[in-house]
This record gives structure tokens, C-alpha cells and sequence, in this order.
């Protein structure tokens, strides 16, 4: 594996280059041009400046999240080949840039869904949490406002003001596309851009739903291993596979991590390790917030969840994911919430010490 760290660009991201090549074992960073819209086709002098500041720092590029799908290829309008033909340039123009992994979403309307952006801790750190009562008293064309407001005009990473300004076209856009309507576009979609994949070695790794249930009454498809699975079957090419995201899969208490990771050996591509603390698993008030990554903090077993990944030989980027704002970060202005520097470092080399120290027990049984 290879340990990466997410970045936003230097226009939008507090955390620098600078800091981000300090943090122990981390070579690549996961980027995106940020102020891209979700349909705009990347141009390959944009892709390549951005390669070359990241490379001028002592780093490169060790994939892509996101190149959002735009919602005309999710519900499968009659712009949709215009779109994924856009698509296409991108992934082309990224593939002549020499970068082979974009990580991306097929989720409706909204990205990752919250209810609190800054949950206090006993110890005074902050963290992303949702409760589920909380949303079921939200008015879902006010959602995009109400994060907004929780913001404070921080950056909130995988959601589109613009997008959001049109909340209630989205919601008609999206009223007869059920769950089997979105998995056949996501199909398609897929299909199309394969031949580009295969091209240029460019793997896709979807980005489960999070959380994984209907939020609002909107369908979501990946957010099981069973749909998953039949995902990689529907499209069997390799270059299409999974970004196993721990904390987005294990919202879906049935999921069994460790056991997931290895049904889809050979298809994860890319991977973001996180814990969550369950306080309460009733679904009427479902009530979670994110945890350090350590395992006792919250209900993963980090240990297992690496160890399978190392055991099923995975071998592509790998990054700290949600972290607590810790030593007084949730008041820097401009940070985004749950991207803090610090507690992401902690969790970079907490997983690296949980692979070295996995890697050398099995060396040492092999030499037996």
C-alpha cells in the first residue's frame, strides 16, 4: 500500500504540501481540481499544473476524488451521453498525465450526510456526527442551507453550493429514478467509459453511500456487500472496482468489514480507513459520530480491517479518513470540517503501524 493524504488544492485547503510531505510514510496525495463542476470536462493544462505544483513540493498525485458525476448521467436524461463523453476527455486527459485512479460517487442529490459538523468530545476535540431524529425534523430543501449554516463559511469537502442553490429541481429531478433505475445508469455509465480505462489504465473505485440508508426518501445502491458485489459483476473488468471505505460501509451495521474486503479482492483500488463511534443503534434515533482511528475509540476493529487488506495482497493508496478537529483547530478559520491536519497525521501512522507491525508478524511465521 501506499500512504496518501487528501488535499484541496492550494486555493481551498488550509493544510499545505509543505506540511503534508512532513507527516511520516506519506508519498502521494488524493487531489481534484475543486472548482470544477460536476459535468465539466478537466482540461489537460488545468490536470497538468495541478501535477506539477504537487510534484514541486516533493510529492505526486496518487489519485483523484473526486471526478463527480453529474446528475443527468444519475437519473439518465437525454444529456447523459454529452456528459459522459466529458467524462471521457477527463479520464483521458488524466491518463496522459500519468494518473491511473479516480475515486467517485453515484450518491443522489446529496454527498456524505451529517447533522452536526463539530460534536463536542469530553477532551474538548470536535467531530462530524449524524442522528437520525435530527434529519426526520429537517426539510430536505432546506438541508443544503442547513449545512451552510453548520459551516460557519468553511469549505465543506464533496458538497456544490451551486447545486444546492437548486435543491428542490434536484428533488424533481430525481422522483422516478428508484434504486434499480440508478443502478442500471450507473451501468451504463461504467460501460461506456471502460474501453478509456482500459486505455490508459485508469481504475475507477466507487465510493460507497454514506450513510448507507435512504436519507430524504433518496435511494442508495452502494452500501452493501451484496450490491456491491453485483455491481463488480455487472461490469466485470477489473478497472472497475471499489474504494473500501470502512467508515461509509460500517454505518450499515450488518456489514461484516474485514469479510467484505476480502470478496473483493483484486477490486479495491483505493482505501480510507476510519472508525465510528455507535451511540445509539436504534434506527429511529440512529445516532453515530466519527472516532480517532485508533480501535478503541469507536466500534471497528482497525487491527482486522488492515490486516485483511494486507492479507488479500492490496497494494494501491490509502488514506487517514474523517478526523477529529484536536489542539484547537476547529477555531483556525477556513479549516474544513473533519480535515484538520493533525488528527489525520495521528491516523497516518497509526495505520502504518499497524501494517508494519502485521507485515513483520507474518514474515516471521513464514521464516519459521
Amino acid at each position: 500500500m501506499e500512504m496518501t493524504f487528501r488535499w484541496y488544492g492550494s486555493k481551498f485547503d488550509t493544510v499545505t504540501l509543505k506540511q503534508i510531505r512532513q507527516i511520516p510514510g506519506v508519498t502521494g496525495v488524493i487531489t481534484t481540481l475543486y472548482d470544477t463542476t460536476p459535468g465539466e470536462m478537466w482540461t489537460k493544462d488545468a490536470i497538468h499544473a495541478l501535477k506539477q505544483e504537487v510534484e514541486d513540493n516533493g510529492l505526486h498525485i496518487s489519485g483523484i476524488e473526486s471526478v463527480n458525476v453529474c446528475d443527468s448521467i444519475k437519473v439518465g436524461d437525454k444529456d447523459r451521453d454529452m456528459y459522459i463523453e466529458n467524462y471521457i476527455k477527463t479520464l483521458e486527459h488524466l491518463g496522459e498525465e500519468g494518473i491511473h485512479m479516480v475515486c467517485y460517487n453515484f450518491m443522489p442529490v446529496f454527498d456524505w450526510t451529517r447533522t452536526e459538523l463539530a460534536r463536542r468530545n469530553p477532551d474538548g476535540s470536535t467531530v462530524l456526527a449524524y442522528n437520525q431524529h435530527a434529519i426526520d425534523q429537517i426539510d430536505p430543501s432546506d438541508f443544503g442551507a442547513s449545512m451552510e449554516r453548520m459551516a460557519n463559511g468553511q469549505t465543506l469537502a464533496g458538497w456544490e453550493p451551486e447545486r444546492m442553490a437548486k435543491i428542490k429541481e434536484l428533488f424533481e429531478m430525481y422522483k422516478d429514478t428508484d434504486g434499480e433505475k440508478l443502478f442500471q445508469n450507473l451501468v451504463y455509465f461504467l460501460k461506456a467509459i471502460m474501453p478509456t480505462c482500459d486505455k490508459y489504465d485508469i481504475n475507477m473505485a466507487i465510493h460507497p453511500d454514506d450513510p448507507a440508508w435512504s436519507v430524504f426518501g433518496l435511494t442508495r445502491i452502494i452500501n452493501s456487500e451484496k450490491n456491491i458485489l453485483r455491481l463488480m459483476d455487472a461490469v466485470p473488468d477489473t478497472h472497475n472496482g471499489v474504494t473500501f471505505c470502512s467508515g461509509s460501509y460500517g454505518t450499515n451495521l450488518e456489514n461484516d468489514l474485514p469479510h467484505m474486503i476480502r470478496v473483493l479482492k483484486g477490486r479495491i483500488h483505493f482505501a480510507h480507513v476510519r472508525n465510528l463511534r455507535f451511540n445509539n443503534t436504534n434506527k429511529a434515533d440512529l445516532d453515530f459520530q466519527e472516532a480517532c482511528h485508533i480501535s478503541k475509540d469507536g466500534n471497528f476493529d482497525m487491527y482486522e480491517i488492515v490486516r485483511a487488506l494486507y492479507e488479500t495482497g492490496f497494494d494501491g493508496p490509502i488514506r487517514p479518513d474523517h478526523g477529529r478537529m484536536i489542539w484547537d483547530e476547529v477555531d483556525k478559520p477556513g479549516v474544513m470540517p473533519g480535515y484538520g491536519l493533525y488528527d489525520r497525521a495521528l491516523g497516518a501512522t497509526y495505520i502504518q503501524g499497524l501494517w508494519e507491525a502485521i507485515e513483520k508478524s507474518e514474515t516471521r511465521l513464514l521464516n519459521k
